[in-house]
């Protein structure tokens, strides 16, 4: 699979016996010069860019379905010494969803990883999608990229990165690479950084062993190579970027096959109703023009068969009609069509549908309420989410959750019912509780600068704002919020004005103040590295 191509059930004998084998996998080389720091900062660089791209999406929901299938192949890779503690630490280890309805996934320099919603809504159960994140993050861990870029070592860091993104912007539109790299400069760019086969080879291997100690189906590989390979040869129409760049040969399908030991077809997961959910959420959300939205909303239902997979399909429907029907303002037919939803899980067995569908269910019902500016309503939603979560485990809610919980905030206040401020007090902790513990969540700052808002704290907000602005590399923006907010201090601090600093804004502003001198200084780095490179 292409270091630049534009971006989680069971067990088996044949799985174990290959986890043990690729323990002792040879490496393909050390990388040469571009050490895990340099390669983080290229990766910055890019992250930079992909962060103010249109198709970039915070979705919370589709987030958290990512990181539930990401985090235990991190732990995995951990485990069997793929993932040093260095590199641990060092690299950002994060996935990027992009609003695109190709098919495609890429890894960049520093543990950056794109994902397209595309690629989610192709994939019919959690172990499909875990297998391509292995594939990437095996891409990383192996120093792939790094051996790539250090054929361009010539060039300067902002050089590199400019061709990392010019080979991405040729895998998704050749128009697009031409704002970037002209024409067959942008071609060159993606040949000379795309994986040789031996690379690909060991990246199978890996992830392949990844999958094991995460607790996924690597029958997910096979499944997702057969399911590619197949929709490719009927519908050659450019969507499939990740088998431009991602190849799949005779010679690795047959590889996969091998390390399951199953030489004929490859058994098939059961029903995964939660994973259906996502991927008809992905699918909604990379069409959100109007005219998306109503093909969405007014499609017929499938079949009524009486299949697990035929209700599986069903439930899928209805969750995308509920969620377009909100998006085009009719929040009554929306709401008809999430009971529809309710119906049809209420009906299927109750082992077929397990508490993450459950959560879902009712995150999506807070999510309608929220469109509606119903505020009460989302709060009881948002109360059974909590309760499904509880019997998931968390023993803290969920980023999702949290998100959900602003977002209902906001519909209270727009609703005309606004919450209590001991509620918003406890909420805006809460994220900041969060924040501080997820330092570059940029979305989650500008979350907690919306609480901060409602609470009338503009110091505390313009402040969160620039953390927000910092967590996406935008140093220029993070540095004028923070400015801002030492000309409020000023003002307020001036003669026969407002009152004065109280002790609280006085620490907030004493912190903006040494995050924005630090914010500069990266500034003054990069301005001066790109005239000495010129």
């Amino acid at each position: 699979m292409a270091a630049t191509a534009s971006l989680p059930l069971g067990f088996s004998p044949a799985v174990a016996q290959s986890s043990a084998a690729s323990a002792s996998l040879p490496h393909l080389g050390e990388p040469g010069d571009l050490g895990l720091g340099a390669e983080r900062r290229l990766g910055e660089r890019i992250a930079a860019q992909l962060y103010r791209d249109p198709d970039y999406i915070d979705d919370p929901e589709l987030a958290l379905y990512v990181d539930t299938l990401w985090q235990p192949l991190l732990r995995a890779a951990r485990t069997r010494g793929e993932l040093p503690p260095e590199m641990a630490e060092r690299f950002a280890l994060s996935v990027l969803l992009g609003r695109d309805r190709s098919i495609n996934a890429f890894a960049l320099p520093g543990g950056y990883f794109g994902l397209h919603l595309g690629l989610i809504a192709a994939t019919q159960d959690r172990s499909e999608l875990a297998s391509v994140l292995a594939h990437e993050l095996s891409h990383v861990t192996q120093r792939h990229i790094a051996r790539l870029l250090d054929q361009q070592n010539r060039q300067a860091p902002w050089v590199l990165a400019g061709m990392v993104l010019g080979a991405l912007a040729a895998a998704k539109s050749p128009d697009a690479a031409n704002a970037l790299l002209v024409g067959s400069q942008a071609l060159a760019a993606q040949a000379q950084l795309n994986f040789s086969r031996d690379m690909e080879r060991e990246a199978d291997r890996v992830g392949f062993s990844l999958m094991d100690e995460a607790g996924f189906a690597a029958s997910g590989f096979a499944n997702m190579f057969e399911r590619l390979q197949q929709a490719n040869r009927l519908n050659d129409n450019g969507a499939f970027a990740y088998l431009r760049s991602h190849p799949l040969t005779g010679e690795r399908l047959a590889d996969m096959r091998a390390r399951l030991g199953v030489p004929g077809a490859i058994p098939k997961p059961e029903a995964d109703v939660w994973a259906a959910l996502m991927a008809a959420r992905a699918r909604t959300l990379t069409g959100p023009g109007q005219d998306a939205l109503r093909q969405a909303a007014q499609a017929e239902p499938p079949g009524g068969g009486a299949t697990l997979a035929d209700a599986k399909r069903r439930a899928a429907h209805w969750y995308a009609s509920a969620l377009a029907y909100a998006r085009l303002r009719d929040a009554a037919t929306a709401r008809q069509r999430w009971q529809q939803l309710q119906s049809t899980l209420q009906a299927m067995p109750a082992a077929a549908v397990d508490a993450q569908a459950w959560r879902a269910l009712h995150a999506l019902g807070a999510e309608l309420a929220v469109l509606a500016a119903d505020g009460p309503l989302a709060q009881a939603e948002l109360q059974r989410v909590a309760q499904w979560e509880t019997r998931l485990g968390f023993k803290s809610p969920s980023r999702a959750t949290l998100m959900g919980r602003v977002s209902a905030a906001q519909a209270a206040f727009v609703g005309g019912a606004p919450m209590a401020a001991a509620t918003v007090s406890e909420l805006a902790q809460a994220m900041a509780d969060y924040t501080a513990a997820h330092p570059l969540d940029g979305p989650a700052w500008a979350a907690l600068a919306q609480l901060r808002q409602l609470q009338g704290l503009a110091l505390a907000a313009l402040r969160a704002q620039a953390e927000s602005r910092a967590a996406w590399y935008d140093y220029a923006g993070a540095v004028e919020h923070g400015r801002a907010a030492q000309r409020l201090a000023t003002q307020r601090n001036a003669a026969g004005q407002v009152p004065q600093l109280s002790a609280a804004e006085t620490i907030e502003l004493a912190i903006l103040d040494t995050r924005t001198r630090a914010w500069s200084l990266v500034l003054a780095e990069q301005a001066l590295e790109r005239r000495v490179n010129q």
